[in-house]
């Protein structure tokens, strides 16, 4: 079900609520720890999702440091490829959180325009296990991505794919109320 759909620039930007493992895309962004070989939460269910290519693909990258995003095939999955982004654990927010979640987003899709892909789906990145505050994070997402969307010229369709309404709220008001750079 999507919340809200909003065109700006070239693209097409949507929040729904699904199972990213689901959706058939050029790349998905999995909320991946840094040694990039599976875990809980969003990460296991890719992992699981794809095969077992996908965690002999990601042994081959040798991890992924905080805030940084790799990408490997997409194997079983619908999605073409996956793009491992490595989300920040919070501690209050004192130890470059926001800066490292924003730099998932923009890694990513700098991954997109490096390999020419013209869709992506993020998941709410850092917002389980590791912690981020949901509210934080949401803002966080839309405003990187759009700031980063000139990196990519070639993606016309991002999804925010949250697995609540919880979560799709959010992303869906931070999407809405965007107008400008990142304060």
């Amino acid at each position: 079900m999507t919340q809200l759909t909003r065109r700006i620039g070239g693209a097409e930007l949507k929040v729904i609520v699904a199972d990213i493992t689901t959706l058939s895309v050029d790349a998905i962004v999995n909320a991946a720890n840094t040694s990039l070989l599976g875990g809980g939460g969003v990460d296991g269910a890719i992992h699981r999702a794809a095969g077992p290519e996908l965690l002999a693909a990601c042994r081959k990258l040798g991890g992924c440091p905080t805030g940084d995003a790799k990408i490997t095939k997409g194997y079983l999955l619908p999605a073409r490829h996956v793009i491992h982004a490595v989300g920040p654990v919070w501690h209050g927010g004192t130890r470059g959180e926001a800066e490292a979640l924003g730099s998932c987003y923009r890694r990513a899709l700098e991954l997109c325009g490096a390999n020419q892909l013209t869709s992506v789906a993020f998941s709410a990145i850092s917002t389980g296990v590791y912690g981020f505050p949901a509210d934080q994070a949401a803002k966080i997402a839309v405003h990187a991505t759009i700031e980063a969307l000139p990196a990519a010229p070639l993606v016309v369709d991002v999804i925010f794919c949250c697995f609540s309404e919880k979560s799709a709220a959010l992303h869906a008001d931070a999407l809405a109320r965007y107008g400008g750079p990142c304060a």
